[in-house]
């Protein structure tokens, strides 16, 4: 009976793991709007995700090793000594006459081989326990019903990451550790040999240009596809805040007007905010209802098939999976399932030959107005990226001081730690950032001052 509680337990605690982590932005709207103990409890507990991921392991952890402990003392005391030294006799009876042999079987011999045998039942069969009635079996159920079992767990889970504080503590903290030793080296040699590959482009396009025709795009675009490995989902996205979607509630004739003003091919629809995605709707569907009365039910012309990709994707598969669904645009989601923004493979494929112009753009896509050779001010939500290319610097120059921010703006908020004041100046490495405008919700314009020997290389 112990072993089966348990067992029961180490499926709850299991099943939990998957169930609040799948969790999803929209359950948590959900349940804001409709508080209860066990909900307001899921609420606080997505604060601590790592503490939450190691509490749970260490609970199942001490769980599967008091499952282990009881399973050999019942073991031990259903089938005596005895029985496994018979089990041994026999065998290395059977062993000895297949080599032709016919002697006495030392006591110590069948001993060793009695607690080996007794020893594999017991882990063979707490294993195939524990692997299907503690993890497999929990997992599957926790994920068609993850809200269910979270709100169910949410209180036992609050009481053991209070118990377990101390240990997960450790945990969380150490593996902090290691993780920042892992990503510095990573930074380090990613940043040397992408220096080293830079230089070597340069070398070899300049003897070349001895004999043929040494192009500085081609320089460039080799270069591009060498950073292309790396790049994320998030450096090339268009945040939420720049999309062009539109809500599904709205009227026909006001559909093609937003059309009309931003002539985009493919626009998100969405169901009251922007984390509500229901479909993608394709311009050229409309083609055949330009004359439609504004009562005209549009909603049949959108398209169900959507894909979604997180933000931390590299570019180059996502560009591997745009070719395999067939797909031109896909939805950017956070780790909490709220949407980010928008991705399309024209951005992909302007991360490696630069900004794609049609007769639809309007001018440079990065907006920018150089004041003087060391002076430039910039939209506030300009990549980081986009920032290096205009100022022909690497695209790794600001990789140790950025932190989590991809925009200029996201980098001055990451040194400042708040909305700045107008004509704030904040120095950044060797770079000074000023804001020149700022509004309650962002920052909109920045002056980069780029160091005096930057002027002295150039006129080397």
């Amino acid at each position: 009976m112990g072993i089966i509680i348990l067992l029961f337990l180490s499926g709850l605690v299991s099943g939990s793991e998957v169930a609040f982590f799948s969790l999803n932005e929209n359950d948590y709207e959900e349940f804001a709007a409709n508080p209860s103990p066990a909900t307001t409890k899921l609420i606080e507990l997505k604060e601590y995700p790592r503490r939450l991921l190691a509490t749970i392991l260490i609970a199942n952890n001490f769980i599967n090793i008091a499952i282990v402990l009881i399973s050999e003392l019942l073991l031990t005391e259903i089938f005596q000594d005895g029985f496994f030294r018979s089990w041994a006799s026999t065998l290395l009876t059977w062993i000895e006459s297949l080599r032709g042999l016919d002697g006495n079987i030392p006591l110590e011999n069948v001993t060793q081989l009695a607690t080996v045998i007794r020893f594999t039942i017991t882990i063979v069969g707490v294993t195939f326990l524990l692997v299907l009635f503690g993890e497999v079996a929990p997992k599957v159920y926790a994920r068609m019903n993850r809200v269910q079992l979270a709100k169910l767990m949410a209180r036992p889970v609050g009481i053991m990451l209070s118990l377990f504080a101390p240990i997960s503590a450790v945990l969380v903290n150490g593996a902090a550790v290691i993780e920042r030793q892992l990503e510095s080296r990573s930074n380090d040699n990613s940043t040397v040999s992408q220096q080293d590959i830079d230089e070597a482009i340069d070398l070899t396009v300049q003897q070349e240009e001895n004999g043929e025709d040494g192009q500085p795009q081609d320089v460039y675009i080799l270069k591009r596809i060498v950073l292309f490995a790396n790049a994320t989902v998030r450096q090339i996205m268009r945040s939420r805040v720049d999309v062009v979607a539109v809500d599904q509630s709205i009227g026909y004739h006001e559909l093609l007007e937003k059309v009309r003003e931003h002539s985009y091919s493919r626009i998100p629809v969405f169901e009251d905010d922007f984390d509500k995605v229901r479909g993608i709707l394709y311009v050229k569907d409309l083609l055949g209802y330009r004359y439609e009365a504004a009562d005209f039910d549009w909603h049949g012309l959108i398209r169900q098939e959507i894909l979604y990709v997180p933000e931390n994707k590299k570019v180059s598969e996502l560009l591997k999976q745009f070719q395999q669904e067939k797909m031109h645009m896909a939805i950017v989601v956070d780790e909490y399932g709220g949407t980010e923004g928008i991705v399309t493979l024209e951005d992909v494929m302007e991360e490696v030959i630069g900004d794609i112009q049609d007769e639809f753009d309007e001018g440079d896509e990065i907006v920018f107005n150089k004041v003087d050779d060391l002076n430039y001010e910039f939209d506030g939500k300009t990549l980081l990226n986009d920032v290096c290319r205009v100022l022909e610097m690497s695209t790794s120059t600001f990789d140790e001081v950025k932190g989590d921010a991809e925009s200029l703006a996201g980098l001055v908020l990451e040194h400042v730690g708040k909305l700045p004041e107008p004509n704030q100046e904040i120095k950044v490495g060797e770079y000074t950032l000023k804001v020149l405008s700022v509004t309650p919700r962002r920052i909109e314009e920045v002056l980069v001052t780029l160091p005096e020997s930057r002027l002295e290389v150039e006129e080397r």
